[in-house]
């Protein structure tokens, strides 16, 4: 087994105590909660950061691991700023280990690693605008499932267990505004420092590829939506879906245009 099998099985191991631990009730956060969240944080960031000390690596694998580490780090400081953010792990660490499965699946997949652009500035500020946008609307996508799973519970008069683990309702459409301005903020920032990476790079300010196309439309339905929500009050499900279908673009538009360049077409 050499060092790169070993560190991927180290890190998606470590997301393992802390999906389990949060899956029992539990009346705040106490100290086995931070020290799980820190162990989950600490196994997929250090192996990121192992693959990125040399060159950087924009192969699928390796940025499935940076998403992992991003959501996990802005849900601890979500978890640390405010009363409920804690609530959102029986969603978001399930889905962060099955991240973390398809990353050492594709662990030996081809990569195309960044040579000379790796030291521009504007393509860093890119990359990081890109990260935590994309972790601020993972943390809202949540926040939105998490009210769509109540209200279907209300709609069928049932009180599943689950649920309890949650947010309530309110708390949980909080957070998803709260998510959704922070995201929209950064992704424009994200998209702005992407024109600029361009520009010095072949001169030109738009390059109209699948990832530009699926990221201004997650960024015009964030602001439709937010527009909506001051202006109409439009809630719940409804706003949750525009939420998860944002989500779904961004997606696309990031891991999912990577899964088809670097194994599709690999």
């Amino acid at each position: 087994m050499n060092a790169n099998t070993i560190m991927t099985v180290s890190a998606f191991l470590a997301l393992i105590p802390a999906t389990v631990y949060v899956l029992k009730p539990r009346e705040s956060r106490d100290l086995g909660f931070w020290a799980v969240a820190l162990v989950a944080l600490a196994g997929p960031l250090g192996w990121s950061l192992v693959q990125l000390s040399g060159e950087w690596h924009t192969g699928f694998s390796a940025t499935l691991w940076l998403i992992v580490s991003s959501c996990t780090l802005l849900f601890i400081l979500t978890s640390a700023l405010t009363s409920h953010g804690w609530r959102l792990a029986p969603l978001l660490l399930p889905y962060l280990l099955l991240l973390g499965g398809l990353a050492a699946v594709w662990s030996q997949a081809p990569e195309r690693p960044l040579m000379g652009m790796a030291l521009d500035p504007w393509l860093r500020l890119h990359i990081l605008f890109s990260l935590v946008s994309y972790g601020l609307l993972t943390l809202a996508a949540v926040s939105g499932l998490a009210v769509f799973l109540h209200e279907r519970a209300l709609k069928q008069k049932i009180r599943p267990a689950f649920n309890s683990l949650l947010p309530s309702v309110m708390d949980s459409e909080a957070l998803e505004l709260q998510m959704l301005r922070a995201a929209e903020s950064v992704l424009g920032l994200g998209i702005l420092t992407g024109m600029a990476t361009l520009y010095f790079e072949t001169g030109r300010v738009m390059a109209f590829d699948h990832k530009t196309l699926f990221s201004l439309l997650a960024f015009g339905i964030i602001a439709v939506l937010l527009v909506m929500r001051t202006r109409t009050g439009v809630r719940g499900r409804q706003a949750a879906r525009f939420v998860l279908l944002a989500y779904l673009l961004l997606t696309l538009g990031y891991p999912g245009v990577k899964f088809v360049t670097d194994v599709l077409m690999g």
